[in-house]
């Protein structure tokens, strides 16, 4: 019995050390994973919250063959894209941004990381999220495939065209010259 199935089987008896090493365990990715997503620290932290109610709900369906951390994040990546979509359809309060001070970086880097940023966030769901979860959390193609419920040939294809999409951005907002080179490949998978 591998340390998550153990680990499991103590949460589904009712074990409140095994909850709270479960939530300890993953609490971090699955909050680095909203965060990212969700471009916002309240609502990383509400679904969050979320992420865990329906882990516990589902506990019982978790395939013990399988890793159980991909299994997590691809709730939260799920829980996320519902939040998203809920958020779309609210109504949001703009009317103070004229009369927020402008607060451009001084240097290019910090200019840059925000290009990125933006460009990141400006990517399409699917492409964000394989992006975020390879680049920015270190996750492997099986581990991203496992979370968003595709195979890892789409997996590839979509990071890849990420990639593209945001060295295009860079370069149409300037921050990237145009006779940089083509996206490298990714190098295999991470461990």
């Amino acid at each position: 019995m591998t340390a998550d199935a153990a680990l499991v089987r103590r949460c589904l008896a009712g074990d409140p050390a095994a909850c709270r090493e479960l939530v300890g365990r993953f609490t971090p990715d699955v909050f680095a994973v909203c965060r990212r997503l969700l471009a916002d620290a309240h609502d990383a932290e509400d679904v969050t919250q979320e992420v865990f109610l329906r882990v516990f709900r589902s506990l019982g369906r978790w395939d013990d063959s399988r890793p159980l951390r991909p299994w997590v994040v691809g709730i939260a990546v799920n829980r996320c894209r519902t939040w998203v979509g809920r958020r779309a359809r609210r109504p949001e309060l703009a009317d103070y941004l004229h009369e927020t001070p402008d607060r451009r970086p001084a240097d290019d880097s910090a200019e840059l990381r925000a290009g990125i940023r933006d460009a990141v966030d400006a990517l399409r769901a699917e492409y964000r999220e394989v992006f975020v979860l390879f680049h920015e959390h270190g996750h492997g193609y099986d581990e991203i495939a496992a979370a968003v419920g595709r195979p890892v040939g789409t997996v590839k294809t979509w990071l890849h065209r990420a990639r593209l999409e945001l060295l295009n951005a860079l370069r149409a907002r300037g921050l990237v010259p145009e006779e940089s080179a083509e996206v490298p490949p990714s190098g295999g998978d991470r461990p």
